[in-house]
């Protein structure tokens, strides 16, 4: 998958570096070319001097074959015009902006734009809003390798839709959903909204059934 980076600060050389090494195309965009001397490594992916919002550069950056963009400099109003130029312009499902006032990052998770706060802030919480449901890392894994906790951002599909079918005994379960910031245990009636978070307790040898079920809700 080929994703943009906008801001080449701490975390997003950190996210860049982390994507290219699971093996994603990357291009990061900075306003300074200083920015790109934090990499300790070769890094592969392009470089792109210029304003995450301006048109050129995000197509310079390949955002045009993008699956994926997070904007991460260290101002709110750039990141919100670039993540929202990537989600209503060029169609990107899965945009994550860092966003530092938590009044303004409630706005825009109800637009669909994955939001974190800076106070809450890691590389890994960005990776797991990123990626697709079957390349999400564990939130957490039993020490005999047989359960695991895992989050995935909402499919389109089960927006608007009852959660229940995502649960199955045995197998998987529906315990909790994050939105707009803010965590709750999940129930039989639950609904769900376009940018919600899903938490689910998994018999790792049912993933890739549970990946299923979530993709299925997508084609319909």
């Amino acid at each position: 998958m080929h994703v943009v980076i906008v801001g080449c600060g701490r975390v997003g050389s950190e996210l860049a570096a982390n994507l290219e090494r699971t093996g994603h195309t990357v291009a990061v965009i900075d306003m300074e070319p200083r920015a790109f001397e934090r990499w300790g490594y070769l890094f592969s992916g392009d470089k792109i001097v210029g304003r995450g919002y301006d048109r050129d550069a995000l197509a310079e950056a390949g955002i045009e074959r993008a699956g994926s963009l997070a904007a991460v400099t260290s101002g709110d109003n750039s990141n919100i015009l670039a993540a929202r130029i990537g989600r209503e312009n060029y169609g990107i499902e899965r945009v994550v902006a860092r966003i530092k006032d938590p009044r303004r990052a409630e706005i825009y998770q109800r637009l669909g734009i994955s939001t974190v706060a800076m106070i809450s802030w890691t590389t890994d919480q960005v990776m797991r809003r990123l990626l697709p449901s079957d390349e999400q890392p564990h939130e957490w894994l039993d020490p005999s390798g047989k359960v695991c906790l895992v989050d995935y951002p909402i499919p389109v599909g089960w927006a608007g839709k009852k959660l229940a079918p995502l649960s199955e005994p045995g197998q998987f379960w529906l315990v909790g959903i994050t939105r707009l910031g803010a965590a709750q245990v999940s129930t039989p009636s639950a609904i769900g909204q376009e940018g919600d978070i899903l938490q689910f307790f998994v018999d790792v040898s049912a993933l890739e059934t549970l990946r299923s079920r979530l993709h299925q809700g997508a084609d319909h």
